[in-house]
């Protein structure tokens, strides 16, 4: 039985309720825990909408979170397309977190190579290791999206990054050959919780064929070393036929 047979599936009626149940969940995790809790951040519109309920959570242990990126376009900070600036808006800047607690992927005064390395050193520095332990994961939680070619934070169909299994930081281009910085595999699987969020209509194809083991799609690749789960929107429901089984 592959990983996406297995997974914990959960569907919500709207956005808004999957952020909302889906920052509370990370709330309870963060709270059970009385050490350090690392969150590897994810891209995108559904992602924002989870931030924004994150910021109005006031029992949130922020001085012992850490916040990570699983990928980043290679942009300054204050553009539009950068995923440190959505995550800044939507909740870093909002709520107390100390500056130190947060690790964006530089993306200026480098060059993608650059960049990439020493995002590298910054993931291996918090975690006090040159390798990845399985009983020891980098992330409490990495937050993860599926895009319609089933890329997954700047893991894309066909590249060689996808057999990478030594970089945990490489430096790549997008199919439209757009510079971005990505985690390997290796260290986006290093949680004790991987969750795909995914919302609308157009996912709908996409997350059948990943549900089904898709290979061929970097998202169905993905193998935590902890639990996996997929929280979806209705309209993202693959509809019955387009992967073979129902969604459990």
């Amino acid at each position: 039985m592959g990983e996406n047979e297995k997974a914990d599936r959960q569907t919500f009626a709207t956005v808004d309720d999957l952020a909302q149940s889906t920052a509370n969940w990370i709330c309870k995790l963060a709270l059970a825990r009385e050490k350090r809790f690392a969150v590897c951040l994810s891209g995108g519109s559904t992602p924002r909408k989870l931030y924004e309920a994150l910021a109005a959570l006031s029992d949130f242990p922020w001085p012992r979170s850490h916040w990570f990126w699983g990928d980043e376009r290679f942009v300054p900070r204050g553009h539009p397309d950068s995923n440190y600036r959505m995550a800044n808006e939507a909740f870093l800047s909002r709520v107390p977190i100390p500056r130190d607690n947060i690790h964006p992927i530089p993306t200026e005064g480098l060059s993608p190579s650059e960049s990439a390395t020493a995002y590298e050193l910054t993931l291996k520095k918090f975690y006090c290791g040159e390798t990845l332990d399985v009983r020891r994961p980098l992330f409490n939680v990495t937050l993860l999206g599926i895009g319609e070619d089933g890329h997954t934070a700047s893991l894309f169909p066909g590249q060689i990054s996808l057999s990478e299994r030594t970089r945990w930081v490489l430096d790549v281009k997008s199919p439209k050959d757009e510079p971005r910085i990505t985690l390997t595999h290796m260290p986006l699987e290093s949680a004790g919780d991987v969750v795909f969020l995914a919302t609308g209509p157009d996912k709908q194809c996409i997350i059948g064929r990943a549900w089904a083991g898709d290979e061929a799609l970097p998202a169905a690749r993905v193998t935590p070393i902890g639990r996996l789960h997929w929280i979806i929107d209705q309209a993202a429901t693959p509809r019955a036929g387009s992967n073979g089984r129902q969604p459990s």
